[in-house]
């Protein structure tokens, strides 16, 4: 039975930037660094609260991979715990350019809830939900 995803890959044109983002700007914390820049794994692994984000370089798709490993294709949505007020904060102390929202949405818990979008560096749109009063 299926209990969750565990981790989603995303292609980088620029792994460095993008952990640095993911990293900086959402607090991501970056697992097995050294191992990664030693190449004994070949992408960086995200965590972001119980879920994981493998970044792979699009010059050298890790295999298996999607049949079109893409940078900016991706349209991912996190759960931001607390108002969206402070998650419009964040980004805008980091320069980020809110492209929508506060937006009502729906969450995967049946809750409602409200959104901002944006991108990340490679042009993927995030999403952060929030179901926090505002």
């Amino acid at each position: 039975m299926i209990r969750g995803f565990d981790h989603l890959a995303l292609t980088a044109h620029d792994v460095e930037r993008t952990f640095a983002f993911y990293r900086d700007v959402l607090g991501a914390r970056v697992l097995y660094e050294d191992a990664w820049r030693a190449g004994r794994i070949p992408v960086v692994i995200l965590q972001i609260g119980a879920n994981r984000i493998n970044v792979h370089p699009a010059q050298a798709p890790v295999e298996p991979h999607a049949a079109r490993p893409t940078p900016g294709s991706v349209d991912l949505c996190l759960r931001w715990d607390a108002p969206l007020a402070d998650a419009i904060a964040l980004l805008g102390r980091h320069g980020i350019v809110v492209e929508e929202g506060p937006v009502p949405r729906p969450a995967a818990d049946g809750m409602l809830g409200s959104s901002v979008y944006f991108r990340d560096p490679d042009g993927n749109l995030i999403e952060l939900l929030s179901t926090e009063p505002a």
